[in-house]
Parts: structure tokens; C-alpha cells; sequence
């Protein structure tokens, strides 16, 4: 149920892979420029009763319950889960059984085997899938662009009008296109590019545009990556992040539950090949950097766009010519409880996080266990895998093993200490290297302090009891 791939244009006129997704999910326009959109797969989640109310007050049904998935993830605790001490919590997941059940949705529940976070369990089930529109109630759905879908969040609104319509309203962004050339130094990967590029654009740099990603650097990510860079995304202000299809997507893809099989498969491939942006495509933006030029990067304030190089001095706010930022600078300073030119990588921290649907798939695991293997933290951590399935993979390649000889903890699938909201949480004025997305004040939970960074620079960090640089940790190692 699409519109036509040119509407609105040209049919020679080249394109970039979202107008090619935009195009071709229009259902119909306004005189405005808004236009309604078909929307191909909907998750929703234990926060997502405030739209099934809305339709149970409307005395509405589902619309395509075949289109929408249900998966527990933010509020569900990664301990104790046969006896959760909250209500609240408990009410919400019992919601979302019932709902799901009544409308005729499927649900990865807290007892089911493929459960995880939301971002996690669509791709690894081959749900999330090139060519079409994945929506959530949640902004990091942005995650799923990596695929070459067109993935975003919505409010709790919009989630009750997809539930009853398979639609939405929505104006059309601008594009930008971000190409990272080169070859990154050992030790550097999708996670400092993304925090480098926001550094570099800032917090609001790609409002009102869908990012497309591309270059050398970007092709030669695997998917984990691919995903890491287009969930973080939102960072930036964007509407989406987005990846052209290719190889290294199509093999990821096939044989998933869900995914096409056999020649249908084959089908698909052939159609997703002319996904990618043509040649001479437009953009209403362009920026490149070299990711040669990139080092290991952590965040210092109290936005994503407060990264520097590991190897740099925190900001003086007396250098700042705007008296705004200066002041800005000023009061994350205060917060984290830093002074102007601190070497970076003289922070102490008291603890560790790795997960979340940014950092939490089985590569994420293995590149933290690379450099815990046969090492001691210092700190206190928390290990969380992206799924249920994920913990199993890892369980089974004694990654497992690793973190909890190391000293950490090894819990159940969930948002876990990313929205502080679960039990999961970093206890006032305590320092944590996080895997996650977001270093918002208290985002971790009330007076927590965040530093954002890879997984393998959050084992750094464990080892060492501060902030660090891995590179040196890698030195002869796999």
C-alpha cells in the first residue's frame, strides 16, 4: 500500500536513498507538503499503554496487527525477574500481554527466549528490513536506518494512530549525507565516529534532515556498527540516520525468522539493490571527515556533543568567546564535577556500563571481552546484553565468563542502566564510562554522572579505574 516511487518528481530526476524510501510510502499529499505515509513494521513496548488506552477509549482495533510487534525492554529488570518489586512496573508488562493479546499482536515477552531491547531483537529477527518504514515509540529507532529503512520515533499520539490507520502524518526532512573516507587507526570504530561527527556538527547540526552515511570507513562497518552510528543519530538532532544497503547487509539478513526465503529472498535482494543513492543524487548537505584522522573519543560534559579526542584537556570556558556557551560549559562543569583543562584521561570513575541499544550486540561483547580477558576491573560494572539471544551467543563463547571473572556483573537483556528507570541505575554523584547514548544529566539516574565511549574503551576504563586510552590494551591481542 505505497505510492508511486516518483511522485512528485522526475522519473529520470536522480535521487538519494530516502527520497527513494519517502516516494515510495506515500499513501497521499497535502497541498501543506505533509504527507501520509505507509508504515511497514511498528514495535511497541511495556511504555506504549498510553496508545493502547487512546484506542481502547476510541473503541478502535488494530488496524494490520501482523504489522506491529511487541517486545518488553525498558522498564523490565535484568534481575530477580520472577518476582519484580515495583507495581508500576509489573502493570506495565502485564499491559502489554494483554494488549498484544487482545488485538492480535505478537510479543517477545519477558519469558520468551528471542526478548531483548527493541532495537536488538527487529534486526536479529529479520524484521527490520531495507526499503521500509519502521516506526516505535521511542526516538532511537533511528537504529533500524541502518538497513536502509526509513526509522524513527514517534509520541504516544502517533503510536495510536499507527495502531489504528498503518499510517502517519509527517513532513518530509531535509537530506544530508556524511561520508567518512579512509581507514581508522587500530582501536577506533563506529562509536567515535558517531560521537566525533555530533562533536563536530553539535547536538542540534542535523535537525530537521534523514543523515545518510556513507564512505569508505562506513562500508567497511559491520552491521553492529552500521547500527551503533545510525541509533545516535537522533544525537545530532536528526529525524533518521540511514545506510545504504549492500553485501554485508544482505548476508546479515538472510536466514533470519523473519526474513524472505529461498527465492523470495532473492527477490528482495534484487529490489534493495536499487535502494542506494544515485550518482549524481542531491543532497541539501554534504560533510566528510577522515577516519584516519579520528582517535578513541569519550564524552567529558552533559550533552553528546561534549566529545573529545581521550588524549585532550577538558574545555576552558574562559576561551569561549559566546558568553552562551561559555555559561553552558560552565554549569556541565559543575555538574560533573570537573575543572577546566583536566587531562581526560586523568578522570576517575566508580563504575561501569556496557549495554544498551546502542552497545549490546555480540560484537559490542566481544570487543570489551578483548579487553578484559584475563584482566581485573577495578571498578564496579554492569554487563547487560542487547537480547536474550545475544546472552545465550555469549554465554556460549565464554564472553560471560570473562566479565564476571573480571569483576562484573553479568544480568538478563533490557534498557537496563541506559534510562535508569529499571533498578538499573548509578547512584548520585558517582562517575560511570557508559556504552549508552545519552549522557543527560541524570539520565543514569538522579546526580549520576555519565561519560559516553565505546565498549572497548568502557573495559579500558574498568581496568584502569579511569578514564583511558585501549589502543595500548589491544597491543597483542586479536
Amino acid at each position: 500500500m505505497t505510492g508511486s516511487a516518483d511522485r512528485g518528481e522526475a522519473a529520470d530526476r536522480p535521487r538519494s536513498l530516502f527520497d527513494k524510501l519517502w516516494n515510495s510510502h506515500v499513501v497521499v499529499e497535502r497541498p501543506s507538503g505533509d504527507a501520509l505515509l505507509w508504515i511497514d513494521r511498528h514495535f511497541v513496548h511495556e511504555g506504549s499503554f498510553h496508545a493502547f488506552n487512546q484506542l481502547q477509549a476510541r473503541g478502535g482495533t488494530v488496524a494490520e496487527p501482523g504489522l506491529t510487534f511487541g517486545i518488553a525492554d525498558h522498564y523490565v529488570p535484568t534481575r530477580n525477574r520472577d518476582r519484580i518489586q515495583q507495581p508500576e512496573i509489573a502493570r506495565m508488562i502485564d499491559d502489554l500481554g494483554s494488549n498484544t493479546a487482545r488485538h492480535g499482536i505478537e510479543l517477545f515477552g519477558m519469558q520468551d527466549p528471542r526478548q531483548g531491547i527493541v532495537h536488538v531483537v527487529g534486526p536479529e529477527q529479520g524484521l527490520t528490513l531495507p526499503g521500509l518504514t519502521i516506526v516505535c515509540g521511542d526516538s532511537h529507532t533511528s537504529t533500524h536506518g541502518a538497513f536502509g529503512a526509513y526509522a524513527f520515533g514517534i509520541g504516544a499520539s502517533e503510536v495510536a494512530h499507527v495502531l489504528m490507520t498503518q499510517t502517519l502524518w509527517q513532513k518530509k526532512p531535509k537530506t544530508m549525507r556524511i561520508r567518512i573516507d579512509g581507514t581508522p587507526i587500530a582501536g577506533v570504530g563506529a562509536k567515535d565516529f558517531i560521537l566525533s561527527i555530533i562533536a563536530r556538527i553539535g547536538a542540534d547540526g542535523a535537525r530537521g534532515h534523514a543523515v545518510e552515511y556513507a564512505g569508505a570507513a562506513v562500508r567497511a562497518l559491520p552491521m553492529a556498527g552500521r547500527m551503533t552510528m545510525c541509533n545516535m543519530s537522533i544525537e545530532a538532532g536528526a529525524r533518521c540516520g540511514l545506510i545504504a544497503p549492500d553485501e554485508t547487509t544482505f548476508r546479515w539478513i538472510e536466514g533470519r525468522p523473519f526474513a524472505p526465503k529461498g527465492d523470495a529472498f532473492a527477490r528482495a535482494v534484487a529490489d534493495w539493490r536499487r535502494l542506494p543513492s544515485d550518482a549524481d543524487a542531491a543532497f541539501d548537505r554534504e560533510i566528510t571527515l577522515d577516519a584516519a584522522q579520528i582517535a578513541p573519543v569519550v564524552t567529558w560534559g552533559t550533552s553528546p556533543e561534549d566529545a573529545l579526542p581521550i588524549d585532550a584537556t577538558v574545555p576552558d570556558p574562559a576561551r569561549e568567546t559566546d558568553e552562551g556557551r561559555a555559561a553552558t560549559l560552565r554549569d556541565a562543569l559543575d555538574y560533573m564535577g570537573l575543572r577546566a583543562g583536566q587531562r581526560l584521561s586523568e578522570i576517575a570513575i566508580d563504575r561501569v556500563f556496557i549495554g544498551s541499544c546502542t552497545n549490546a550486540r555480540i560484537e559490542d561483547l566481544r570487543a570489551a571481552a578483548s579487553v578484559l580477558a584475563g584482566r581485573k576491573a577495578r571498578v564496579p560494572g554492569l554487563v547487560s546484553p542487547g537480547s536474550s539471544l545475544v546472552k545465550r551467543q555469549a554465554e556460549e563463547e565464554g564472553l560471560d565468563r570473562i566479565f564476571t571473572e573480571a569483576g562484573l556483573d553479568w544480568v538478563e537483556a533490557g534498557c537496563s542502566m541506559c534510562v535508569g528507570m529499571n533498578g538499573d541505575t548509578v547512584p548520585a554523584g558517582e562517575r560511570c564510562a557508559s556504552t549508552t547514548n545519552r549522557n543527560f544529566r541524570g539520565r543514569q539516574g538522579p546526580g549520576a554522572r555519565t561519560h559516553l565511549m565505546s565498549p572497548a574503551m568502557v573495559a579500558a576504563a574498568a581496568v584502569t579505574g579511569r578514564l583511558a586510552d585501549v589502543r595500548p590494551m589491544l597491543e597483542g591481542r586479536s
